[in-house]
């Protein structure tokens, strides 16, 4: 039985596609700007920003992923960290520090996203050790921070891993039987609607077998 509001839906299966919700700063002039120089893909909005200037706030694998993407359409790549090291894996590390667009400014969170009204044209940053606050101008801001997968509802339901995206074998099932999951909900690597929609056609064809077995 789904429970949705007030609704309670008999079902044989079942089809988890929750999704996974981007990691945001909390800045209320970040919602403000969100889709107007404040991106969570560099894949899907980095060709927006061709012969620019672009910030990428993080230091794991998921941002150096980002900030390498976006150096194929930026002219200039700013990583800003909160710590004094990447965290991200050795090979990325290496990857972006050899890379020429990519420069890095260390110790510091962004207190304000400044805009003139359509875009983003700066960043007001604070320096976490010294406190000291600078002004720094750009024509965008990417997050990679990380993504959260919209698990919370199925808490001692399915099983997850430690992040709580929802484990699947290779076939879209979960552990328990005719209960499937498509999507970025059990997808923590690609996060493409390509590849999400393609998960979600296995699920359908993963449950049209299962109904078919226990008629």
């Amino acid at each position: 039985v789904v429970i949705a509001g007030e609704e309670k839906i008999q079902t044989k299966t079942v089809i988890i596609a929750s999704g996974a919700s981007a990691r945001f700063l909390g800045l209320e002039s970040e919602k403000k700007h969100v889709g107007r120089g404040v991106s969570t893909c560099a894949t899907c909005d980095g060709a927006f920003y061709k012969n620019k200037e672009v910030a990428i706030i993080g230091g794991g694998d998921s941002a150096c992923e980002e900030a390498l993407t976006l150096t194929h359409f930026a002219t200039k790549v700013i990583m800003i960290h909160r710590r004094d090291e990447l965290r991200a894996s050795k090979i990325m590390q290496d990857r972006v520090r050899n890379n020429p667009k990519i420069s890095f400014i260390w110790d510091t969170a962004v207190e304000e996203i400044m805009g003139d009204g359509k875009n983003v044209v700066g960043l007001l940053l604070k320096n976490l050790k010294t406190q000291a606050k600078s002004d720094l101008k750009v024509d965008g801001m990417f997050l990679g921070i990380g993504h959260e997968p919209n698990t919370k509802f199925l808490h001692g339901l399915i099983e997850v891993d430690a992040q709580g995206y929802i484990k699947t074998d290779r076939y879209t099932k979960t552990n328990v039987p005719g209960v499937f999951a498509a999507g970025d909900v059990q997808d923590p690597r690609y996060r493409q609607a390509i590849t999400a929609a393609g998960s979600g056609c296995q699920a359908a064809i993963e449950v049209r077998k299962y109904l078919e077995e226990h008629e």
